[in-house]
């Protein structure tokens, strides 16, 4: 058990281990099925283009990254080279389809693992996918305010039935696994750019609410989240609407004219079917690891990495402390509004009080996120560096020159 991380819960009350994102012993997938049921059965609306066995999912994402075998689920699959903290669903951005909410991945093999199958976390090794043959626009739960938006992975073990209500599904998902942005950004081309880091996830959870409207209807599943009103409202702009068209080429998706062209097969379930090449959970510890915090896309010195990290560093600092002075300044726009629509001097004192109330408390929680993100940047600093002088040292030594 790792963290204490708390973490899903259906209304079918499923407890969930502590160590990874998803369910606990005896609620996961028998190994090899490569994903959840669906109303009983595998291949209930499960996608609309040719028919392809588990074997294409295996094969496909092979190159990207590596395959580990989990107890509770079967086989996984850990992304490789996402750079800097990187999490589901944050390359890329998101459009209005005929199917609602659908992710837009920058990720080369993004049309697998963000429109089929869950995302799970694990203490050891970070995010990976848990193969699933549904396909979905997103498979995310919303949050939105005025002020933010937000979505994060439902996680393994979120099953979806014919005639069940969906909308009396619940998830708890741990707070540092949203990703929030400025609500005005929620369109943007770039999502990356623009997420808060996590430690700002606390206050902001209180500036937004749930907000998921997934549903199943004529053979389709639906991501609508937050309404395009709501969007609209907002961003100040109406938001663009596309028509999803299949396409028999794999590859990532694309926008042309008021289409957006996507592959999306129909996956049979094959139980027989495994990854040429899978890691077990002791040799995923041990070379997936460090990619929780950084691993280059390209093999670099130490300084060009430990640079890297201190952009993305210096952005997340940048991020946080905009976000914070904006919430400061609305609460003091706020109260000069109050202050405004009354006539009384105790009236007025009463809003007075109230608002350093407020100030003093979320000047405390900003003072606390400030040094919880100190605190991460300088480990994943030292991380890095040691990261960096053991590639150093086995340059200097490599293998055969051991020998």
């Amino acid at each position: 058990m790792k963290n204490g991380l708390c973490v899903v819960t259906l209304v079918l009350s499923m407890a969930a281990g502590c160590a990874a994102y998803g369910p606990s012993p005896g609620t996961g997938y028998p190994p090899g099925t490569g994903g959840p049921y669906v109303g009983g059965q595998q291949g209930y609306g499960q996608g609309y283009g040719e028919d392809m066995d588990m074997d294409y999912m295996y094969n496909y994402l092979a190159p990207h990254g590596n395959w580990v075998e989990m107890d509770h689920y079967g086989y996984v699959w850990i992304p490789r080279h996402m750079g800097y903290r990187w999490r589901p669903y944050t390359r890329g951005h998101w459009i209005m389809t005929d199917y609602g909410w659908t992710w837009m991945a920058n990720e080369p093999w993004g049309s697998i693992p963000f429109h089929y199958g869950r995302w799970g976390y694990d203490d050891d090794f970070g995010w990976f996918w848990v193969p699933g043959n549904v396909w979905g626009p997103a498979w995310v739960s919303w949050r939105w305010g005025n002020q933010y938006a937000g979505w994060a992975p439902l996680p393994p073990g979120v099953e979806f039935r014919a005639g069940m209500d969906f909308a009396q599904l619940t998830f708890n998902i741990p707070l540092r696994f949203w990703i929030f942005l400025q609500a005005t950004r929620f369109l943007d081309r770039d999502i990356h750019r623009y997420a808060l880091p996590y430690e700002r996830n606390v206050t902001i959870i209180n500036y937004t609410s749930i907000h998921n409207n997934i549903y199943y209807r004529d053979n389709r599943i639906f991501n609508e989240g937050m309404g395009v009103d709501n969007v609209r409202r907002i961003i100040r702009r109406e938001v663009p609407r596309y028509k999803v068209q299949d396409v028999r080429q794999p590859g990532p998706a694309r926008i042309v004219g008021g289409d957006v062209q996507v592959y999306r097969p129909a996956i049979r379930t094959n139980t027989q079917a495994r990854p040429k090449a899978i890691l077990n959970r002791d040799e995923a510890r041990r070379e997936l690891a460090p990619a929780k915090v950084f691993e280059p896309q390209q093999p670099a010195p130490g300084r060009a990495q430990e640079s890297v990290v201190w952009k993305r560093q210096a952005a997340e600092k940048t991020l946080l402390e905009k976000t914070q002075s904006q919430e400061l300044k609305d609460i003091k726009r706020d109260r000069s509004a109050a202050q405004n629509r009354v006539r009384g001097a105790s009236e007025k004192a009463k809003i007075q009080q109230d608002y350093q109330a407020k100030i003093a408390e979320l000047q405390k929680q900003h003072r606390v996120e400030k040094q919880q993100l100190v605190e991460r940047h300088k480990a994943d600093a030292e991380q890095v560096k040691r990261a960096a002088k053991a590639v150093k040292k086995e340059d200097q030594n490599p293998p055969d020159k051991k020998r």
